[in-house]
């Protein structure tokens, strides 16, 4: 019997991607900590209090892409 091991990459990241397409269509069912949710409440406070503070979309791709290259 074969398991997600004996994939090909190509394989396994076609599966991890059906897998976060199927938790995605469902998100009321994905389960968040309250660990999760003081997290970014905290987050949250700290950008209203400190606007400034936060990044635009375009600084975040920019600063990914430099990181990794692309």
């Amino acid at each position: 019997m074969n398991s997600v091991f004996d994939l090909s990459p190509s394989e396994k990241l076609q599966l991890v991607e059906d897998l976060w397409d199927d938790l995605a269509s469902t998100p009321e069912s994905v389960p968040v900590h309250d660990w999760q949710k003081e997290e970014l409440a905290r987050r949250k406070a700290n950008l209203m209090n400190n606007p400034a503070s936060g990044l635009s979309w375009e600084e975040v791709q920019r600063r990914v892409r430099s990181r990794h290259g692309r």
